[in-house]
């Protein structure tokens, strides 16, 4: 490993950096005890790093776009050859349990460079067209080619609840298009991302190609975000802090790539497989302990089906094991810090006083340490209700009656967000129908898995633009049109 190996440094154009910042804990969400000490950069520091990606671009871009992928796939082996120290880092860090921390935190990164160390075409023949004479130019017949090109330098400012699947997913993409990267991990748990820049590192990246500063303080993405040698900002995150970033971007035309909050939507209709539905529901919903952005937490059910969903569904959330994320048989960890256990309590309290039945879970579980929520299930709500409009990010899971399939569509539509949906029916072309008039950037029929290749992103308040698979080489690029008379 490289002297960059505790963590303790920040990335910056190729050199591990002492933090001017000092340092702060990192702490273990289930048992409250340091993990480590991430750095806290300066404002100086940070435009130092973006300086660094600006005088690498140039270099990077002008690789080979086969170089640039043997890179990222020598990257993916360094993770693999690492891969259970990471993993046992990533657990500590988040409170994710260990089969998560395994399978969908390093697992996800690792195969995220794996995949994005695969070449595709960056240019494409557009028709001839025949031109008649004018002012704009002469007669005759013009070609034309579409090109990819570099956005430039991207500020990745990533997620807390996945410090490995979520950088990867802007990182390998952007490299992979000829782009610079200045990383600005989530304060919670940024250890992982430096394990990711050592690996890259180790992989060959050239000087100045990825940088990571981290810190607590606003001032550190504030200064990312605002740097005149910033091209782009790929965030993750909350809407709220969305918005701000936006406003910040419209003021110099940044490039941005939003992926924001959720409000998910699952609607079950009365002839759905109402077992297949709860047990999608009820393990999207429980995921890392509720904390992402794609659980269907707001449940529609179809009033011939709504009393057994729910009798379903609160048998379900009463098995889940609530405990030590080590253990191999617990499915719900700690939420990431005392101060979101707190938020996410203060919903559960406040959907009863909004009216809502606790059908399952509302209790905080008995344990001495550890930030721990019980998987909680409210049922009689309406979509009115805050607890069934704004995002929870926890294991709370909201159920409302509705009549037929117009009703059924406008419920899961009057929501800010519009990120994943769901549709369980039995009527496939029904759930497809259905599927095609949500407005989300997502839906999934009769399933919460996901194709990584699809499109990923959302409508409304969820975020703009699109990744995953080919959508990210978009995403992380400009298209240039070079004309010329056939």
């Amino acid at each position: 490993m490289s002297e960059g190996g505790d963590g303790q440094r920040l990335f910056v154009g190729g050199e591990w950096t002492e933090p001017d910042g000092g340092h702060y804990a990192v702490v273990d969400p289930a048992t409250e005890e340091t993990v480590g000490w991430a750095p806290e950069a300066s404002r100086d520091q940070v435009r130092a790093a973006c300086a660094a990606a600006r005088e690498a671009l140039g270099p990077w871009s002008g690789t080979a776009p086969e170089e640039r992928a043997a890179v990222l796939g020598r990257a993916a082996g360094v993770i693999a050859a690492h891969f259970g120290p990471y993993a046992e880092l990533a657990r500590a860090e988040t409170g994710a349990t260990a089969a998560t921390a395994r399978a969908m935190q390093v697992g996800v990164g690792m195969a995220r460079f794996r995949r994005y160390a695969r070449v595709e075409p960056a240019e494409w023949a557009i028709p001839p067209q025949i031109n008649d004479a004018g002012p704009m130019g002469r007669a005759g017949v013009m070609g034309a080619l579409a090109v990819r090109q570099p956005v430039g330098v991207v500020a990745c400012i990533t997620s807390y609840n996945n410090p490995w699947a979520n950088p990867a997913g802007k990182i390998a993409p952007a490299l992979a298009m000829g782009n610079t990267v200045v990383v600005k991990p989530a304060p919670q748990d940024p250890l992982s991302v430096y394990r990711m820049a050592e690996a890259l590192e180790e992989a060959g990246v050239p000087r100045g190609v990825v940088n990571v500063v981290s810190g607590r303080s606003v001032e550190v993405g504030e200064a990312a975000v605002e740097s005149a040698d910033v091209d782009m900002v790929s965030f993750t995150g909350s809407t709220a802090v969305g918005r701000r970033i936006g406003e910040v971007c419209g003021r110099s035309m940044k490039r941005q790539l939003m992926e924001l909050g959720g409000k998910g939507a699952a609607l079950v209709f009365d002839d759905a497989d109402v077992g297949s539905a709860v047990a999608g529901i009820g393990t999207t919903f429980s995921f890392y302990s509720g904390q992402i952005c794609t659980a269907p937490t707001r449940v529609l059910a179809q009033r011939g089906i709504y009393d057994r969903l729910v009798e379903q569904l609160s048998i379900y959330v009463g098995r889940l094991k609530v405990g030590d994320p080590r253990e191999p048989d617990t499915v719900v960890g700690p939420v990431i810090s005392a101060a979101h256990r707190e938020r996410v309590e203060s919903y559960v309290e406040l959907g009863r006083k909004e009216g809502a039945v606790v059908v399952a879970g509302g209790e905080r579980p008995s344990y001495d340490r550890g930030f721990y929520v019980a998987p909680t299930l409210l049922a009689d709500c309406t979509n009115d209700m805050r607890v069934a409009r704004e995002e929870i990010f926890g294991p709370v899971v909201v159920v409302i009656p509705f009549d037929d399939e117009d009703e059924g569509v406008a419920l899961a539509d009057d929501s800010d967000y519009g990120l994943i949906d769901y549709v369980w029916s039995g009527d496939v072309a029904r759930a497809f129908r259905v599927a095609r008039r949500l407005r989300a950037g997502g839906v999934g029929v009769n399933t919460v898995g996901r194709n990584m290749e699809a499109p990923f992103g959302g409508f409304r308040h969820s975020g703009v633009g699109r990744d995953c698979g080919s959508y990210a080489l978009h995403a992380y690029s400009e298209v240039q049109s070079i004309v010329w008379p056939g």
